[in-house]
């Protein structure tokens, strides 16, 4: 069955990977799609895409790390498409280091888009959401939030931080407001993402580990399983790596 049809999904990040793969997968499923992101010709290009295969879709350039442009994106959607329904938080930065590297710009990159950018965008749809009393909010984690490696301490602890915040947020919202709230924890994905680490040494970890990887289209669908679920149901947190991957 399908619980998803006619329901308004606001993603962040979605211009590209993870983010796009999702928006085209939901908007197969019924669903109207707010894609959000800083890059405005991927944002075109993905809507474009929706629109082809017959489904709904409009983009706003976005900064997470601001509050107004999250509250503007849930204005837009709402007076687009009628409500919010659906908030997927996936705009994230993974930059792996070394402690000793003491990259402090990386480090409050992180902080400021996996973290206050997550914060920010809950903020902006939760009232609506409350008002209605129904919604869901599905925060992209990682099994980075479940182990530590040493080249990416402050990128692990953004997902704990994911994952600690999502579990607060099941126990108040989805236990005292019918709000759903879960995760989804990938393992290595191809996005692109090894070729921007900026510490050389990180930079060439990171490129083997994209030779196992899975692909977006992979943690699109399990989005999609984990939202497709009757009102009674929450998927907590689903885990999805590469069958080789052995952390």
């Amino acid at each position: 069955m399908n619980h998803l049809q006619k329901k308004t999904a606001v993603i962040t990040g979605a211009s590209s990977g993870i983010g796009a793969a999702t928006a085209l997968e939901l908007a197969r499923h019924g669903v109207n799609i707010v894609a959000a992101a800083l890059d405005q010709d991927g944002l075109d290009r993905l809507v474009k895409s929706i629109k082809a295969e017959g489904g709904e879709a409009v983009g706003l350039v976005t900064d997470v790390t601001r509050l107004e442009d999250a509250q503007a994106l849930a204005k837009y959607a709402t007076e687009t498409f009628g409500s919010v329904d659906i908030l997927i938080n996936n705009a994230g930065l993974m930059l792996f280091s070394s402690w000793s590297d003491v990259v402090w710009e990386d480090w409050n990159k992180m902080v400021d888009v996996n973290v206050k950018g997550y914060l920010n965008a809950i903020a902006a749809v939760l009232p609506g959401m409350l008002e209605k009393k129904d919604g869901q909010i599905l925060n992209m984690a990682s099994v980075a939030g479940h182990q530590v490696d040493a080249g990416a301490g402050v990128y692990s602890a953004t997902k704990f931080f994911v994952h600690a915040m999502t579990e607060s947020m099941r126990k108040d919202l989805g236990v005292n407001k019918g709000i759903r709230v879960n995760t989804i924890s990938p393992g290595v994905i191809n996005t692109g993402w090894a070729d921007k680490v900026s510490d050389p040494e990180g930079r060439k970890v990171a490129q083997e580990l994209t030779k196992i990887a899975i692909s977006p289209q992979d943690v699109a669908s399990a989005v999609v399983y984990a939202l497709n679920q009757p009102q009674n149901v929450t998927v907590n947190d689903l885990i999805i790596s590469p069958t080789r991957q052995n952390w």
